[in-house]
């Protein structure tokens, strides 16, 4: 029995009075928009939004010391990468990333399914976990310096220990938020105490890991920002940072846009994820996503 069949078996339980039909008619197809619809839709504002800063920036009414114009910062763009110089410090920070992100998805998950799965393990860990969390990167800064120095590890740390914090909250929350209903049904079907945790209790908790895991990825480059701005030698930090120096603007530009790039795309892969991961959800798997 999966947890998609238990909600099935749950939902069609007999009740005390006849059922009734509340659900309201699904909208007809000419109805909703279509997906290259919203697409589009969502695509306009980023585009009005680049027509006006060039507009501005051609007609005079901003400086290109202060902002340079989309174009600027696109012909930038394309002569770092033809050096190559864009590309080294993209896959640097990628592999920090990704190897921060690997670390502390990895740990935060753990303590996450001990903590809720165990009241000894939730007072001998959680109080902890919370303290740490309180702590800002900025301030834990000096001190990561202190003990790793300004090399990899130092970095690799702080974008481990900002991961960490949102995949261990929300996998403690969709553990402990599966809904009793469906524990009961497992005890009435004689699940063992395994069977419940795979089928019942871990694809009930996993939206809530999954949101984990797409607010982990935004804090992961938030991390990765400060720690490549003190004793980086490449990166997108170290870009950005050298730039600086030499009142680049154009370049300090092209880096925050290339982290927002980043961004919406670490988001896409994690929305298809959870379209994979929840097909049986009715708010992730349906046809209307």
């Amino acid at each position: 029995m999966s947890f998609a069949d238990a909600r099935a078996i749950d939902a069609a339980a007999p009740s005390g009075s006849a059922p009734t039909n509340t659900r309201r008619p699904a909208p007809s197809a000419a109805a909703r928009p279509s997906r290259h619809a919203l697409l589009a839709l969502s695509w306009t504002a980023p585009i009005v939004f680049l027509l006006v800063w060039e507009a501005l920036c051609c007609s005079g009414y901003v400086a290109p010391q202060i902002l340079p114009a989309p174009t600027k910062v696109a012909a930038t763009a394309w002569k770092l990468a033809s050096t190559g110089s864009l590309v080294h410090d993209l896959g640097v920070s990628l592999l920090r990333a990704a190897t921060g992100f690997a670390i502390g998805g990895l740990i935060g998950f753990t303590l996450g399914v001990l903590v809720g799965f165990s009241k000894i393990a939730d007072a001998a860990i959680d109080r902890s976990v919370q303290m740490v969390r309180a702590v800002p990167f900025l301030a834990a800064l000096p001190l990561t310096i202190i003990w790793f120095g300004v090399g990899e590890v130092q970095k690799v740390f702080l974008v481990s220990l900002g991961v960490l914090f949102p995949i261990y909250v929300n996998t403690v929350l969709g553990i402990r938020q599966v809904d009793p209903k469906l524990l009961e049904l497992a005890r009435v079907q004689g699940l063992s105490a395994w069977g419940t945790i795979r089928r019942i209790v871990l694809p009930g908790a996993l939206p809530s890991v999954l949101t984990g895991v797409r607010y982990a990825l935004a804090v992961a480059w938030l991390a990765l920002v400060v720690a490549e701005t003190v004793g980086a030698q490449a990166g997108l930090g170290f870009l950005a940072m050298d730039a600086r120096e030499f009142l680049r603007t154009d370049v300090i530009v092209l880096t925050i846009v290339i982290y927002a790039l980043i961004g919406a795309g670490s988001d896409w892969i994690a929305r298809l994820l959870e379209r994979r991961l929840l097909r049986w959800h009715p708010n992730f798997g349906g046809a209307g996503r």
